[in-house]
């Protein structure tokens, strides 16, 4: 009898957390009800808070990636540009490292066919913890189609010398990625 009445006290505690976090919440801010669930740490009951999937992340690049210098299966770093907030508490904090893989790429070539890459941003490193986001992107190279045209018309031996641009994602370039599926977080002590 003694722990239903304290699983019916947790269970008005989280609800007074949903109410109070929905008061001082900004005149316009929508608030979603996600489950809060309770678990066992060190013998001390801590609240969580469920982070929905899909839930969007400005990331912004660290390096510079390029079809000249950088190789399939290459590594990067990102950092995230904003704090994250739900329901009034800062659930991915803003500097949080991010990483990614470059999958797929192509040189820059005769006839003015430019560089391309396809990346994709895999986790968040968060606590010790890698949180699964998706975020897929191409960047090509500018090409130089006009160039090679006017080469064929003037001198047909020199169009396969004209080659299009290196494809590159320069550092600071922002891009948004969304996590792939819903994550608990601890609330502070206390709630």
């Amino acid at each position: 009898m003694k722990n239903d009445s304290k699983i019916g006290c947790l269970a008005v505690m989280a609800a007074g957390l949903m109410l109070a976090t929905a008061a001082n919440a900004q005149e316009g801010e929508v608030l979603t009800a996600q489950p809060i669930g309770v678990s066992q740490n060190n013998g001390a009951k801590r609240a969580f808070l469920t982070l929905p999937a899909n839930t969007e992340i400005l990331v912004r690049m660290n390096e510079e990636l390029s079809t000249k210098k950088n190789e399939e299966g290459d590594t990067f770093f990102l950092t995230v540009v904003h704090d994250v907030t739900y329901k009034g508490f800062v659930v991915v904090p803003h500097g949080t490292r991010a990483v990614g893989e470059l999958v797929w790429k192509t040189g820059k070539g005769a006839f003015g066919k430019s560089g391309k890459m396809d990346i994709e941003i895999k986790y968040l490193e968060m606590g010790g913890q890698r949180v699964p986001v998706t975020g897929k992107f191409r960047q090509e190279g500018e090409g130089n189609t006009v160039a090679t045209v006017a080469a064929v018309a003037l001198v047909w031996v020199a169009a396969p010398f004209i080659t299009g641009k290196t494809g590159k994602i320069p550092a600071g370039r922002e891009l948004t990625v969304h996590t792939r599926d819903p994550f608990q977080i601890a609330l502070p002590a206390g709630y």
